[in-house]
Order: C-alpha cells, then structure tokens, then sequence
C-alpha cells in the first residue's frame, strides 16, 4: 500500500500535473515551430509577436531587431539558397514580394509549407497581414493587441496634425532612377497620416526627374534610399542642397532617415517612422522632438 503522502500526490497533483502538460501542448500542436523567414517584414514581426525563438534561419537582410543578425542565413531577399534552408528543417517558410516565384514553386514541390506575404499597399495591409501571421503562429490574441495600440498611436498623430496646414513632401525612396512615393502605396500613407501632401499623388509610377522635383517645389524632402551605409543618402542629400532655388534647400528641411524604417515596416516600427516623418513634416506640433 503507498504511503499516504504518495497517494495524495497520485491522486490530486499528478493529474493537475498532466492537465498542464497538456494544456501546453495543446496550445502549441498544429503551429508551426521552426520558422524561416525570406524577408526583414517577416522577421520583425515574428518577433514583434514573441515568436523569435521559433526562427531557425532569416536572411543576410534581416537585422532587426539585434537578435535576428545572429540566426543562420539562407541568403538574401532575391537569391535564396534552398540547400540551406532544408539544412534548418523548417515547418514553414514565410515568403515575400521579392522572393523569385520558381524558388516559391521548388519549395512547395519539396512539400515545405510556403506562406507568400505580398508587399502591403496601405498602413491597413500591413496590420491586415500582421494579424494573418499571428493567426497562422496560434498569436492571434497577441497580433490583435498590438494592432489596437497600433491604430491607436496612428489615431493620435492624425489629431495632433489636423488642424495644420498640409506639408509638400518628395519621399525619395530611389535613385538612378530618381524614385519616389507613390499613392497607392504604404509609403505614402507616412505621407498622408502625418500631415503632408506627396507631390507625386495621383502618378502612377514614382519615377520621375529633378526637373519634375523643382517644378514642384515640395516643402520638405526625405531621402530614404537602400545604402545609407555607404554613403548613398548623404550624396543624394547634397544634391538637393546644391539647387537652391528648391524651398527645401533654402530652409534645410532636406532630412536622411533609415530606408529599413521606411521600406519594411511592422505595425510598431510603422507608428515610430510615423511619428518621425510628422515631426519632419509639422515642427511646429512636435518642436521638442524636432531632429537635429
């Protein structure tokens, strides 16, 4: 016969020991557990959701947040390495816009399980598949939670800038060709939600000239181009300065700010960029955090 302690715990806690152990494992089953991510969006927020420790490999890319710089990579956005991404075992692969579709088709064929994310066209695609993911992770509740504050922040900003006159923007997001925002995309939605008007509203491609630039005469510009690091901003930035007649020059409001920011953004990191573009746009609203 057991002693009485043991049958106390047979009874009573080792049951509840074995409803928590599947309770967990229940919260779990069917998600997947080892993620690989095609693109820094992707990667953000599966840590965004608390889900980092399920990344098991990301692109050359991909480095945020700190963590993400340290997982194996499989290569970049548009050059792949399906080699390496077997290696890792992975139960899904979160694809991109820039991912080729034939590495896509390979994969598939392999029977890995591709979830092929299109780039977002608005501020609301961006939460819209922010939300897709955390329900494809079991983080639904999570991904919901940080929407609402999302919205919420976005909300804000629009009220404090309401009441002021809207700002001329040019939001260079390329050069060689000059490229910039155009109205049907999320990078315009920085524009319009805090407080400005793209100068480019209404175009249907966002190449276009100097010449068409200081035709325009936009209030302020952003330059956020790929290879800042090198030096790449701080040259097309110099540009602008050296056309004096352009109002932006004449009142230095020609300002450099991350292309990762502007480029791929999550529901938070959209908020942050957005709160410095309308700090950008409407000193006036916010002079305690105007840039240097």
């Amino acid at each position: 016969m057991k002693p009485a302690h043991l049958q106390i715990f047979s009874r009573i806690l080792l049951p509840a020991i074995l409803v928590i152990v599947s309770f967990s494992t229940f919260a779990i089953a069917g998600y997947p557990r080892r993620i690989v991510s095609l693109g820094p969006i992707n990667t953000e927020n599966v840590y965004l959701l608390g889900a980092g420790n399920r990344l098991v490999g990301n692109t050359e890319y991909c480095i945020r947040p700190e963590a993400a710089k340290k997982l194996p990579k499989i290569g970049s956005v548009m050059q792949i390495s399906i080699e390496k991404i077997l290696s890792l075992h992975p139960d899904i692969v979160l694809a991109t816009a820039l991912t080729p579709p034939r590495q896509i088709e390979k994969l598939q064929k392999l029977h890995i399980r591709v979830v092929h994310f299109q780039q977002p066209a608005s501020f609301s695609e961006i939460c819209q598949q922010f939300l897709e993911l955390g329900k494809i992770l079991g983080l639904t509740e999570q991904a919901e939670h940080i929407i609402a504050e999302a919205k919420s922040e976005v909300r804000t900003i629009g009220r404090q800038v309401a009441p002021h006159k809207k700002t001329t923007v040019f939001l260079q997001v390329g050069t060689s060709p000059l490229f910039g925002s155009v109205e049907k995309s999320f990078t315009n939605d920085f524009i319009h939600l805090a407080g400005g008007k793209n100068i480019l509203a209404g175009k249907s491609s966002g190449a276009t000239s100097y010449e068409r630039i200081i035709s325009a005469d936009p209030e302020v510009i952003i330059v956020a181009i790929m290879g800042s690091e090198s030096g790449l901003a701080g040259e097309e930035m110099k540009k602008w300065f050296h056309i004096p007649i352009l109002q932006a020059a004449e009142k230095k409001r020609i300002h450099i700010i991350d292309p990762d920011l502007v480029c791929s953004p999550s529901p938070m990191t959209f908020v942050r960029t957005l709160k410095l573009i309308a700090t950008l746009l409407h000193p006036e609203v916010f002079p305690e955090k105007r840039p240097d």
